[in-house]
């Protein structure tokens, strides 16, 4: 991303949210994406998702929220930045060495960094990376989120919203939800995993700010 396109997109960013405080400043801080990641990453549309393209460039209509269960933004950043899965990932790379990362990483202090172009593929949701923006928040279980990252992921999702046409908010714990209707694409129905990132509170709070988007979540439970 070019220097001219970082400072639209935060003049962007700093109208939606208006004179809300605090702002919220935004940076690009990109993973390697060299040609093993491109590679990896049209490779897992294929395989994963049934998708033939020749490019990793994904039709957004769903932000996914979660949190890094990694304690800072650096050491998160460091576990994205590979473009193949670490030793310490074996359980997951059954389904493709290709590393998990998101489009968005915000720490907690609301400051939102970019990793990646939000219409380039990410993996960070089963069955849904092809559609969907990930937005990581450094924090856990032990470390919920704070005030300023609900902020920060309010004027984010606004700002996405007048990007893409996008549809949808959900957790990363709702994913599984989405099995069965038009929008899930994994070729494995065994390759699941259990999430409860960013947390049920936080997701009540978040679209309690954002009620006026009329977005939806994940489909209810059968």
């Amino acid at each position: 991303m070019k220097i001219k396109e970082l400072l639209v997109l935060s003049f962007a960013m700093a109208l939606i949210v208006g004179c809300a405080k605090p702002t919220f400043r935004t940076f690009y801080k990109p993973i390697i994406f060299d040609d093993q990641r491109k590679q990896l990453s049209i490779d897992y549309l294929q395989v994963r998702h049934g998708i033939k393209q020749d490019n990793a460039v994904i039709k957004p209509v769903m932000v996914v929220l979660h949190w890094t269960a990694i304690p800072s933004l650096e050491k998160t950043f460091d576990a994205f930045n590979n473009p193949t899965l670490p030793e310490a990932r074996k359980a997951i790379s059954t389904a493709g060495t290709l590393n998990v990362s998101s489009q968005y990483l915000i720490d907690r202090d609301g400051t939102i960094f970019q990793l990646m172009p939000d219409s380039i593929f990410a993996r960070h949701v089963i069955g849904l990376n092809y559609c969907a923006i990930g937005v990581e928040n450094v924090g856990s279980e032990s470390a919920p989120l704070t005030k300023k990252q609900l902020l920060a992921n309010e004027s984010l999702v606004r700002y996405l919203k007048t990007k893409y046409p996008i549809e949808y908010v959900i957790g990363h714990y709702e994913y599984r939800q989405f099995i069965g209707t038009g929008l899930w694409k994994e070729s494995d129905p065994n390759y699941l995993t259990e999430k409860t990132d960013p947390g049920v509170s936080f997701m009540k709070r978040i679209r309690n700010r954002l009620k006026d988007l009329n977005l939806k979540g994940a489909p209810e439970k059968k």
